[in-house]
């Protein structure tokens, strides 16, 4: 009797250092991606390069970071979907509000019409 609950406990506890190899993996994958984007910020290169690069690395952390660390990845599919309009909802809203917010609407009125008479004159 003894001997199959050891068996069993033994088991238990190999996946439980197989999931902990598996953590210190991701952080470890994770602080090289930070790194990356921490030196490609520096680096002089065209601005939509960088842009492009740190937001394809910013997606590839968030993947990995809810895939492994939130268990997502061992969860049922309905719990993954429900993540997943959750995060288009509120890219939907951010993406609403930066065109709703956009720095050329913030100019104030008589700024406009100021700026209109100058390229006016000019012409």
């Amino acid at each position: 009797m003894s001997a199959t609950t050891h068996s069993a406990d033994s088991g238990h506890g190999h996946a439980e250092a197989s999931k902990f190899h598996i953590f210190v993996q991701l952080a470890m994958i994770l602080a090289v991606i930070t790194g990356v984007e921490i030196v490609l910020i520096y680096i002089p290169l065209v601005k939509w390069f960088i842009v492009t690069s740190l937001v394809i690395l910013s997606l590839v952390k968030f993947m990995l970071v809810i895939f492994i660390f939130m268990h997502l990845k061992w969860d049922k599919l309905f719990c993954t979907i429900l993540f997943f309009i959750g995060l288009v909802l509120a890219g939907g809203t951010v993406a609403a509000l930066m065109a709703l917010f956009a720095a050329h609407d913030s100019i104030p009125l008589k700024a406009q019409e100021i700026y209109a008479e100058r390229a006016a004159a000019a012409q």
